[in-house]
């Protein structure tokens, strides 16, 4: 249990510094980083980090994309967390450690 909040952490860290780092690129006129590897950041278990730094950096919040995407994917995931945490407490019935 203890490498799967390692591994939410580094991924939500991970979104963040993208998110900054994109933000950086484009007030510098730089190559600019994907949305698609914003998205897949999120998909993996990142879409805190990116939503709030997206909100805190005021970047892409124009983007419908990504206002409306990040929260239907977070909506997802939680859903996806919640059927997995009823199988196993039905499976086995005592909480996950």
């Amino acid at each position: 249990m203890k490498l799967v909040f390692i591994y939410f952490a580094a991924v939500n860290l991970l979104g963040i510094l993208v998110v900054c780092l994109d933000k950086w690129r484009a007030q510098h006129n730089r190559w600019r980083i994907r949305e698609r590897t914003l998205f897949l950041c999120s998909v993996l278990g990142g879409t805190p980090g990116v939503y709030l730094s997206m909100r805190i950096c005021r970047h892409k919040t124009l983007h419908k994309r990504f206002m409306w995407g990040l929260p239907l994917i977070f909506a997802v995931q939680l859903a996806l967390a919640g059927v997995g945490a009823y199988y196993w407490y039905t499976r086995y019935g005592f909480p996950i450690r």
